[in-house]
């Protein structure tokens, strides 16, 4: 989402290795593992496994296949690139000469990390607003009308295509350049205010704002949720075997889904993430790894956090819009060098309490942290990086068209 530059580097992480929920616990392997580096078995399992071919194969041809051919299909390339919880891309369309129809994917969602579907709105918020700014560069103007049919809450917009004359934009240029990224950030190097301020007006749909949590008390109250919240859905184990389910622990898997949370996009180093190929993680090792890399270096390198709030959010026209705005704000940071992230197990655990009726903890504690009568719907860390993000798997565009 940041300075994710087109070819993928390990370059060193200058803080601690961090991990997301992919993200494997490196434990008591170091020199013994490295040790037999050079026999013929590891070096095969290695190849078999990935080690030497991160960001490669079919999983990741639609970063390389987007493209500006100027017919429908391209804003669909376009579109599938977009950030998405969990990597589950829940998108599929319909393509016309004169329309693109967006759906929701009904057998991709996450279970009870996103019991009330808020995520999955928000990432087909970002599909479309990619969709859109794919237009242009395309010769092709596109006119939004979202949740055209009342009868079928699946269908989230309908996209009627005219032919126009080719322009690009700066966003539309850094939608391949766009990746999550996980690593430790330059803690430095400060995001300003002014650059902040014109994020927020980024946020530009009726009951949306972006609220910014910048002071070192603002940031230090949010970290402390953050990790609270991690550790409860961690405690959960409905919520814990529903975010489980979509690892991509290994080659095959990655190349077969082509969706899913994988090791090399984590932030970890090289030699975690190759020996996190070779060895098998068990789910508490996973959850391990996501509340150290959380605790210990995404929010205390964070320079800022943020997070999108709505006036109502169950409202599925004000959720699509925030993930509009959400990419918006992503490809914005993107052309400007920033990095960002992420971090919603706060409104991951809100959800968890409204749908399960649970005590509102998270919910009482957050309110207070917000202008009165909005509520977060998605919330992120920004920053500058200190490496290049790595590229996440996509399914192409062929893939997710129904007709």
């Amino acid at each position: 989402m940041h300075t994710d530059l087109e070819q993928p580097t390990d370059q060193p992480v200058a803080a601690r290795p961090v991990s997301r929920r992919a993200a494997l616990q490196f434990v008591g392997l170091g020199a013994g593992a490295v040790a037999v580096a050079g026999s013929g078995a590891l070096t095969w399992l290695a190849t078999t496994g990935g080690v030497f071919s991160t960001g490669t194969g079919p999983a990741y041809a639609a970063w390389i296949a987007a493209s500006s051919g100027g017919q429908p299909l391209d804003l669909v390339r376009a579109a599938i690139l977009a950030a998405n919880a969990h990597n589950t891309q829940p998108w599929l369309f319909t393509v016309a000469n004169d329309r693109i129809d967006l759906f929701a994917d009904m057998s991709r969602t996450i279970g009870t990390m996103d019991s009330l579907l808020r995520e999955m709105h928000i990432s087909l918020g970002c599909a479309l607003e990619n969709l859109t700014l794919a237009g242009p560069p395309n010769g092709i103007a596109t006119t939004v009308t979202l949740l055209p049919d009342p009868a079928d809450a699946t269908h989230i917009a309908t996209v009627a295509l005219t032919k126009v004359a080719v322009s690009r934009s700066a966003l539309f240029d850094a939608i391949t350049h766009r990746h999550t990224n996980r690593s430790g950030y330059d803690t430095d190097r400060a995001v300003t205010g002014a650059q902040r301020d014109s994020l927020s007006a980024l946020a530009d749909a009726p009951g949306t704002q972006l609220v910014w949590f910048a002071t070192p008390s603002q940031k230090q109250a949010f970290s402390d949720l953050t990790v609270s919240a991690t550790k409860a859905i961690i405690a959960d184990p409905q919520q814990t075997a529903d975010d489980y389910r979509w690892y991509r622990p290994n080659w095959h898997d990655i190349q077969t889904h082509k969706d899913g949370i994988t090791i090399d996009p984590s932030g970890q180093s090289p030699l975690i993430r190759a020996v996190s190929k070779l060895l098998p993680t068990t789910q508490k090792q996973a959850n391990d790894g996501w509340l150290g890399g959380t605790r210990d270096t995404q929010l205390p390198t964070a320079s800022a956090f943020g997070a999108i709030v709505v006036t109502d959010p169950h409202d599925n026209v004000q959720r699509v819009q925030a993930g509009r705005i959400w990419q918006r704000i992503h490809l914005t940071a993107t052309t400007a060098g920033l990095a960002m992230q992420p971090l919603c197990q706060i409104p991951e655990r809100i959800d968890r309490e409204t749908s399960a009726s649970l005590p509102p903890v998270f919910t009482a504690a957050m309110a207070a942290m917000l202008p009165a009568g909005t509520h977060p719907v998605m919330t992120f860390r920004i920053g500058y990086p200190t490496v290049a993000a790595l590229l996440s798997p996509r399914r192409p565009a062929a893939d997710v068209i129904h007709s």
